[in-house]
């Protein structure tokens, strides 16, 4: 077969379903049969309400081990005092110390979660210390200004001694805000007390 015959059986086949669409007019208005109906309308819970799948009723599941959230590749610590140190030594806090708009931020992270224990100054003098809980160090102390960016960020991710973890409830960037606020309030701290 030649190639004009070939292209000719090709633009007639062509035509024909042109004109077989024209003829039958489709509907777009309409909505397509569902040859399955089962798979586009299954049962559906809301993720807070009861549901009958699992033996505690419970609709929401925590994720499976392992499972890395889109875009966020993980850490490689572990939540252990030796991988603390190594965090301090390799991790660098993303944003510049001059990063206004960061530190603002990381001001509005800290008094939501840092506050009640930490009070809004970094004393260790916030309401749950108040009322009995055994205070956390001074934020402005020596030693919290000794301890390098990335230690501080594996404290604030993976918790320590009696402060709990934070990095289901704070974003990866708003704990280095965090810290970037510490690091303004340690600032300040020290200016105060030249004075």
């Amino acid at each position: 077969m030649k190639r004009a015959q070939r292209n000719l059986i090709l633009l007639a086949i062509l035509a024909a379903e042109i004109a077989l669409i024209v003829v039958l007019n489709p509907d777009y208005s309409r909505p397509n049969v569902e040859f399955l109906p089962d798979m586009a309308h299954q049962p559906r819970f809301s993720a807070f309400a009861a549901g009958p799948y699992f033996p505690d009723h419970q609709t929401l599941r925590e994720p499976v081990a392992g499972t890395i959230p889109r875009g966020l590749p993980p850490l490689g610590f572990t939540a252990s005092p030796d991988d603390a140190i190594r965090a301090g030594r390799e991790l660098v806090n993303p944003f510049p110390p001059n990063d206004s708009n960061a530190t603002t931020r990381g001001e509005v992270i800290y008094r939501r979660f840092c506050v009640p224990c930490h009070g809004s100054s970094g004393k260790g003098d916030g309401p749950v210390a108040r009322r009995g809980y055994p205070p956390p160090q001074p934020l402005a102390g020596e030693a919290a200004t000794q301890i390098a960016d990335g230690q501080m960020f594996h404290i604030v991710t993976f918790g320590r001694v009696m402060m709990p973890a934070y990095a289901k409830q704070i974003s990866r960037k708003d704990r280095w805000r965090v810290i970037l606020y510490v690091r303004a309030l340690q600032k300040k701290q020290r200016q105060s007390e030249e004075r």
